[in-house]
């Protein structure tokens, strides 16, 4: 099994995916904060404390498999048993399929955060897993009363928006871009990245497709080529300094979980607006 798992180490984030579905003891050794015994002891009293491994257990027993985790590694050391983390569940493997549809839960032990349920799609082509934006349900669950249950609804409160996710998707996948649209799109994802800073890349690295299954001017292939772009880093740009000189950079990989959800998301919400623009 194990020469399925890839992990991929940022500086600030331990992650395991694979093709089979995660057990306790992988999810122990690269993502131990989902274990933390107890809350971090800036808590207090009230906070209902529960392991994330106990919500895992659960889903498990209700049929629903985390093939992806990933937790942050904080600058203060004392809280790595504790950071923030990130599971993505699945139904089935979807082996065979293009995409699989997913629960992303999102969590931490520190209060930094409830816990959050998003819906997601995973593209077997390239591992990179898409964030459904706005207009899907996402579900908080505060760390009191009864979390475990609140999780479980949570959970299939999400995937009751599977359906449309899916139909989305297809959607996408026909709907054809012109250039321009497609330039559109790229300068609208480098706002998404880079706000009111100039961009280090131009629109057009951005939408450039990394392999050839993504070759195309769908909507859909858009959309992923940006999303892998930018979260990936690693295209060649170049900035100006502030006293003016230009100099090259490599654009940087994105290992926060917070930027990552929200990353995919406002592209998600972007592909869907331009999707209703083309349809209208």
């Amino acid at each position: 099994m194990h020469h399925h798992l890839a992990t991929r180490f940022g500086r600030n984030a331990r992650q395991i995916s694979g093709r089979e579905a995660l057990d306790n003891e992988t999810l122990y050794r690269h993502v131990p904060a989902i274990f933390a015994r107890e809350a971090h002891d800036s808590r207090s009293e009230r906070y209902v404390y529960v392991p994330t491994i106990e919500i895992v257990e659960e889903v498990r027993r209700e049929g629903w498999f985390p093939f992806f985790a990933v937790q942050a590694v904080p600058r203060d050391g004392d809280r790595l048993g504790h950071a923030k983390h990130m599971l993505r569940l699945r139904r089935d493997g979807g082996i065979g399929k293009p995409e699989a549809a997913e629960v992303i839960i999102v969590n931490s032990h520190d209060g930094t955060s409830a816990y959050q349920m998003f819906a997601g799609l995973l593209r077997f082509v390239c591992t990179n897993s898409l964030v459904a934006g706005e207009r899907f349900e996402e579900v908080r669950v505060a760390h009191k009363g009864n979390i475990q249950q609140d999780i479980i609804e949570g959970v299939y409160t999400v995937a009751e928006d599977f359906p449309r996710l899916i139909e989305s998707v297809e959607t996408m996948k026909e709907t054809k871009l012109s250039r321009d649209e497609q330039t559109v799109f790229a300068e609208a994802a480098l706002v998404a990245r880079y706000g009111e800073d100039e961009s280090p890349v131009r629109p057009d690295q951005i939408i450039a497709p990394r392999r050839r299954e993504d070759v195309g001017q769908s909507l859909w292939l858009t959309l992923n080529a940006a999303q892998e772009n930018l979260i990936r880093g690693g295209l060649h740009g170049r900035r100006q300094t502030t006293d003016g000189r230009i100099r090259r950079a490599q654009t940087r990989a994105i290992n926060g979980i917070d930027q990552n959800v929200g990353i995919n998301r406002a592209l998600w919400t972007l592909a869907e607006g331009m999707q209703r623009l083309k349809s209208a």
